[in-house]
């Protein structure tokens, strides 16, 4: 189940980079045209957000320092696939709002298990412990 939590972290580590470049470099008209009257601000906030949530699903627990960062960014990006959600239902319909709820799905389940059950260790102090 470990090498499961590690697949689905970096399967959506890849598409949650992928979404939230698109949203960063696309030029205000494009998301605009696509926005259904959503404030393009609005999807900057959620590139940057989908970014760095990507980095940390993957990069504290693979190095093992500050591990409890990585269920942390894995509930940021549920909640925000919750709003993404919700903002697809009210703009597009129902057909939209498939893949958000899929990543917010999925994303809740790193949280969980990195959370409980496969919780990453942190890294031991290198550190010698003075009295």
């Amino acid at each position: 189940m470990k090498t499961v939590v590690w697949v689905v972290s970096a399967l959506l580590a890849v598409a949650f980079v992928m979404v939230g470049t698109g949203k960063l470099v696309s030029s205000g008209a494009d998301l605009e045209a696509a926005a259904g009257g959503i404030p393009v601000v609005l999807f900057r906030i959620a590139g940057v957000a989908e970014v760095l949530g990507a980095i940390g699903l993957v990069l504290p627990a693979a190095t093992r320092i500050r591990p409890w960062l990585t269920p942390l960014a894995a509930a940021g990006l549920t909640l925000t696939m919750v709003c993404a959600v919700i903002a697809d239902l009210v703009v597009g319909g129902g057909a939209t709002a498939l893949l958000p709820a899929v990543l917010g799905v999925l994303s809740a389940f790193v949280a969980w298990a990195r959370r409980g059950p496969y919780a990453v260790a942190p890294r031991a102090s290198s550190v010698p412990a003075t009295a």
